[in-house]
This record gives C-alpha cells, sequence and structure tokens, in this order.
C-alpha cells in the first residue's frame, strides 16, 4: 500500500494544523516526545518538524508534502509546488507581516537611513534580497531569538520580525518602518510527489478538504420555516452562496428554507427574518464548504 509521507509544523502552527485536519476529517495524535504523530489513515504517514525547515525536507524528497509558511519557503529558496494558501488564523484571519522595526528613540525613520546598518533577524536571505534589490547596503546577521531585545539594547540597529498585530513590537518599545512582506500558511508538495498520480491525487484531496474546513469556519448555516405567503419576501432579503434551498412541508402551505450565510450576517439578519414571519429559525455549524 502507498503511504503519504506529511510534514505537521512544529510550534505556533502546530495545534492549529491538527485543529484543522481534525475539522477536515483526519485525527493526529501527538505523543509525548514523539516526532512521529499517529494519523487515522493508514495512507498518511505525519512527520514532526519546524516550518523554518518544512521546504528543505519537501524539496528533497523526505516529506512528499508538508504545511508551512511562504516565509520560510521564499527564505529558503525552496523548489517545490504550492498546493493551496491556508489562512486559518483564530485571531486575525489574516496574512502575517514581517515588518522593519527600530527602537522608539531612533533617529531612523525611512528605509533609506538604514545604509550601513545593522539589521537582525531570522529572515535573513529573504531580508538581503530586499535591500539588495533598493540598493541600500546593510549588515544582516542572524537572530537566534529574542529579536525585539536587539534593537532595544543597541546590539542591532533595526529588526525585521514578523507580527500580527504589532502588540508584542509595541511593549518592547519599538516602532514600525515599513512592511517588508506579508505570509500565510501553505500546504506545499515535493515536485517528485506530484508527478506520481496516487500521490498527486492524495494531496490534491487533503488540500481541497481543508480548504472545505476552512471556508465553514467562517459560514454558518440558517434553517427556518415560512409561509407560502411570506416566501417571496423573505427570500429576498435572504443572502446564500448561490440560492437558498426550498422545500415544501408535508401536506402544508408551508416551506422549509436553509441557507448558508458569513457568520457575521447572522446578528442583524435573524431579527429581520422574524420579522418576515421566519419560524423555528436554526443556526447550525459547519464542518467543510465544498
Amino acid at each position: 500500500m502507498s503511504v503519504l509521507k506529511l510534514g505537521i509544523p512544529k510550534g505556533s502552527l502546530e495545534k492549529a494544523t491538527i485543529e484543522l485536519f481534525a475539522k477536515s476529517g483526519w485525527e493526529i495524535r501527538l505523543t509525548s516526545r514523539n516526532y512521529f504523530p499517529e494519523v487515522d489513515d493508514p495512507e498518511l504517514s505525519c512527520s514532526i518538524c519546524r516550518p523554518q525547515e518544512m521546504s528543505r525536507y519537501v524539496e528533497s524528497g523526505m516529506l512528499d508534502a508538508g504545511i508551512t509558511g511562504k516565509d520560510w519557503t521564499m527564505e529558503n529558496g525552496s523548489d517545490i509546488v504550492v498546493v493551496e494558501n491556508l489562512i486559518y488564523s483564530k485571531v486575525s484571519k489574516k496574512p502575517t507581516r514581517w515588518v522593519i522595526a527600530v527602537a522608539g528613540d531612533s533617529g531612523i525613520t525611512r528605509l533609506e537611513d538604514l545604509q550601513g546598518k545593522t539589521i537582525a533577524t531570522e529572515l535573513v536571505n529573504v531580508t538581503r534580497r530586499f535591500f539588495a534589490e533598493r540598493n541600500i547596503q546593510v549588515d544582516v546577521v542572524f537572530s537566534w531569538g529574542a529579536t525585539e531585545a536587539k534593537a532595544v539594547s543597541g546590539l542591532a540597529d533595526a529588526i525585521v520580525e514578523v507580527t500580527e498585530t504589532e502588540s508584542t513590537i509595541r511593549a518592547h518599545g519599538l516602532r514600525v518602518i515599513h512592511e517588508l512582506m506579508q505570509s500565510n500558511t501553505q500546504l506545499i508538495a515535493s515536485k517528485g510527489a506530484l508527478a506520481d498520480p496516487w500521490r498527486r491525487e492524495k494531496i490534491e484531496n487533503i488540500a481541497m478538504l481543508l480548504q472545505g474546513a476552512l471556508r465553514a469556519d467562517r459560514i454558518v448555516g440558517l434553517k427556518m420555516n415560512v409561509s407560502h405567503q411570506k416566501l417571496d419576501k423573505l427570500i429576498e432579503v435572504l443572502p446564500s452562496v448561490t440560492a437558498p434551498t426550498v422545500a415544501q412541508l408535508y401536506k402544508q402551505d408551508w416551506f422549509s428554507v436553509e441557507t448558508v450565510i458569513s457568520e457575521h450576517q447572522v446578528r442583524d439578519l435573524v431579527p429581520r427574518l422574524k420579522k418576515l414571519g421566519a419560524e423555528g429559525i436554526v443556526e447550525y455549524s459547519l464542518n467543510k464548504v465544498i
């Protein structure tokens, strides 16, 4: 039996990735001090590795596919294929941002002010390319961690760090002067795996179900009953992905109406539907929308 080798990212993406796979239909079970979690699919073999290294393992063929960030694929310059973009931050549902920040009392306000300065970051290669393209000479040094502190303590004139809300950067007394790039989570695959028909189909099926689970996270189902006399007016105000589903109730002059809408619309929509004659309104969560 063929088995697909899948990389699960260790660290900040780990919990969200496992939760997303669970919603998509795969239960991945972590065990203490084990980098090879169990999964309830005999066609999958999972390995835990750092997202910074994921694209290298996929490119080499040690893994067929994996979850990592666009930033690390760019940093490594890996020759892989992006199968699907996955944005699943529970906080913002937006891409993360790599920004250039300086100490709050620094005189640096523009990119050009960094000429000849030292920049600390974990994203070394991308940062070097960014400044080279702008003909700004800088000394980019690798940071093993606590990057924000390097700008505060004077160990670097600026830093390049990843953020969603900038709250950590501001908490360290830093000031953002430029956004270097945006990044999002991706499902990547090796060219060799995609050249194999079985592996390609397996990877594409995983991508489809992951994306379906992501869509479902942002929308809900809404179901209600309405009389024949009030049906048309209710349908006029009822949003849907394509069109609402309408079915006549058994031996009744009433209809069951069902639709899928964005979660944020429910609060204002339900009172309107009630005034238009809807009864028995039910809101329910969805696992996947394909």
